[in-house]
């Protein structure tokens, strides 16, 4: 039986679980609010960790967190969020479960201003996705001038766990930014053009 080789971005390993994260969902262009929530919350829970740990506690998070209801999360009590401290398939740390309410009222709160989460998040790369044309992943910062500006601004809104790292990440992550490497098949898929890129 002959095996089909694909390319895909060496941070995306073998592991079944995360190589179907890599195909289907990274660099995919994000526009559902509880999604969007849905990745800032797991993407502040990955600091200092691998994104694999956060990737196999997902479930568990959406269990945790009301499916990423913001509206839930921004009226779960104190007590609810000290229980949740004990629950083995979230990561266990306070600081972090703490902040997800308090970023779930700050989502809100920001939707309420904007009509959607979405439509503020996306005025910061005027729209479209930001298309690199990175060859390696030596290649590709760990934050840039954008992801600056969006880490200040979530900041001055109350928003935790947001540094320029992790919303480096977050962009990555909901493609507003498209930093799958050249040599990957899901680059030209998302729109990478080697020609417009030179």
């Amino acid at each position: 039986m002959q095996t089909t080789s694909i390319n895909r971005c060496a941070w995306a390993g073998s592991d079944p679980l995360y190589c179907a994260y890599h195909d289907q969902e990274w660099g995919v262009p994000v526009h559902d609010d509880r999604l969007l929530f849905e990745f800032l919350t797991l993407e502040g829970a990955q600091a200092g960790l691998s994104w694999i740990t956060i990737l196999r506690k997902r479930e568990g998070y959406r269990r945790a967190f009301a499916a990423f209801d913001p509206e839930a999360v921004a009226r779960f009590t104190d007590a609810e969020l000290v229980c949740l401290a004990s629950e083995e398939s979230i990561v266990r740390n306070r600081l972090k479960i703490a902040s997800t309410r308090d970023n779930a009222r700050a989502f809100l709160a920001v939707r309420e201003e904007f009509d959607s989460f979405d439509a503020y998040l996306w005025r910061f790369v005027d729209g479209l996705p930001l298309q690199n044309a990175r060859r390696t992943l030596s290649e590709v910062p760990a934050s840039t001038a954008v992801s600056d500006q969006l880490s200040r601004d979530l900041k001055k809104r109350g928003f935790r766990f947001v540094g320029s790292t992790i919303c480096y990440a977050f962009m990555q992550a909901v493609g507003m930014v498209n930093d799958h490497t050249v040599e990957c098949f899901r680059w030209a898929e998302l729109g990478g053009n080697i020609g417009e890129n030179l």
